[in-house]
């Protein structure tokens, strides 16, 4: 993105512990990150901690349990954003660059809630109310925002009008989600764990605002993956264990960042001028520092350090584009149809005509799986089901003989009234489909009840 096309304002605003806060601007200079000429100095927010623990939410954890600050530094000098609170974090700016969003405390005993305020001043307006924890916000189209709940031990994910109102509940499996970035194409990106459903690896995804369509970003899962950002060429750009990594649209897999060696946060902003501003320290002992890098370059640059302290989740001041709003394509129905072209489309090897019925399970209130029906598979590998929503859900293959071929690892789950067809089983997103009309729609266009009122043993297709 050229400079020139950015309007900045003159404001950096610090999230930090007071009584720890010593700020040293070594590399936010006018020769280190540069605004476009004639143009207002660049603004950034980021937070600064006394510990930061990037991955304590995948087992439902505080990452700032020492509490943090929020400080604006502009040309006057610096003063805290939000005097009266005892914490808060987790900035985000308005798709206008006038208002942030924050997670806050009002008293350190207080459950963390998102809170907005103008960037101009002014007294701060809650947006969330209740007993529970409330984190990591962002802002969506139409004066949405998404968050994550903390609720019965862990985090799901919710939207809500910025005017109040009943939260929607995004996410519906048995694990931790947390919100990392919203996608230029309207889809919510967040960080849970891999396999879906479990407390182990942390692996990206998406989902759109309604709730639906609900996948993996990537299937080559492996490296633990959080704190992914979009840039400007709209890659994603995440933390893959202590190193970089993106995802191109041009490629099926995780693409290797080289950059100076160390231990990276994630959460990257791209300054107008190109370079990276990114949490990094350079050994986990370390405190995280935030550090200025040109992509392609061998060397970091100083940004801003603290002393004793954590700096990370930098975000840019600035204007942006809205993402795309989702229109929602949910129906008033009680259940949901799911679509299989082709089970044989896969990341695994399946002999060909093994695949002779499929079967779904979900989670019964003490977590056991429970089985909600069998369904045919016809030659192809198409299968149309029924299934209930807004609860973990999970498929399994099996043979002739009712053998298990592959079953799931993880779980996902479909909202109310949604109609969805997937390529294959765990075939990735970036799997094309033939052109073809699936054998068992031709057989009929009715699926079969998965819905769990009846555990059907239905035999295959063929």
């Amino acid at each position: 993105m050229a400079a020139q096309s950015i309007r900045v304002r003159p404001i950096l605003a610090v999230v930090i512990p007071a009584c720890v806060l010593s700020l040293l601007t070594l590399g936010l200079t006018r020769n280190a990150v540069r605004a476009a000429p004639g143009a207002d100095p660049l603004s950034f927010l980021y937070t600064a901690a006394k510990h930061y623990e990037p991955l304590a939410w995948i087992r439902g954890a505080d990452r700032f349990s020492s509490g943090a600050t929020i400080f604006v530094r502009d040309v006057q000098g610096q003063h805290p954003l939000v005097p009266g609170f005892a914490a808060s974090a987790d900035s985000s700016v308005s798709f206008d660059g006038q208002r942030v969003l924050f997670a806050g405390k009002l008293k350190a005993e207080d459950p963390w809630q998102i809170w907005e305020i103008a960037l101009a001043g002014g007294e701060p307006r809650r947006i969330t109310s209740g007993d529970e924890d409330c984190i990591r916000p962002f802002y969506l189209p139409e004066d949405r925002v998404v968050y994550a709940r903390k609720t019965a031990g862990r985090f799901v994910v919710d939207t809500v009008s910025l005017a109040g109102g009943k939260p929607l509940p995004l996410t519906y499996g048995p694990a931790n989600f947390l919100p990392t970035d919203i996608l230029r194409d309207g889809r919510i990106l967040f960080e849970a764990a891999y396999p879906l459903g479990s407390d182990t690896v942390p692996e990206l995804y998406t989902v759109y605002s309604d709730g639906s369509g609900v996948e993996s970003y990537r299937c080559d899962h492996g490296t633990a993956r959080h704190s992914g950002r979009q840039v400007s060429s709209g890659d994603v750009v995440f933390a893959a264990g202590n190193d970089l990594a993106r995802f191109t649209s041009a490629r099926a897999q995780e693409v290797h960042i080289s950059a100076p060696a160390g231990e990276y946060a994630g959460d990257i902003v791209e300054t107008p001028a190109g370079d990276w501003l990114l949490p990094w320290r350079a050994e986990a002992k370390a405190p995280f520092q935030l550090m200025l890098w040109t992509p392609g370059s061998t060397a970091l640059r100083p940004g801003i350090t603290e002393q004793n302290a954590d700096a990370v989740q930098p975000v840019l001041v600035a204007e942006r584009a809205v993402p795309n709003r989702h229109p929602s394509g949910l129906h008033d129905w009680a259940n949901a149809n799911l679509l299989c072209l082709n089970a044989y489309t896969s990341k695994y090897q399946f002999a060909a005509s093994s695949i002779h019925s499929v079967r779904l399970y979900t989670r019964d209130g003490a977590g056991n799986p429970r089985l909600l029906g069998t369904a045919p598979v016809e030659r192809d590998g198409s299968f149309f089901v029924q299934v209930p929503t807004e609860q973990p859900l999970q498929v399994e293959l099996l043979d002739a003989a009712g053998k298990t071929l592959k079953r799931e690892a993880g779980f996902f789950w479909m909202r109310r009234g949604e109609q969805r067809a997937c390529v294959g089983c765990h075939a990735g997103p970036e799997t094309s489909p033939e052109n073809a009309v699936p054998m068992i729609l031709l057989k009929s266009t009715t699926p079969a009840d998965m819905t769990g009122a009846t555990a059907q043993n239905v035999s295959g297709g063929h």
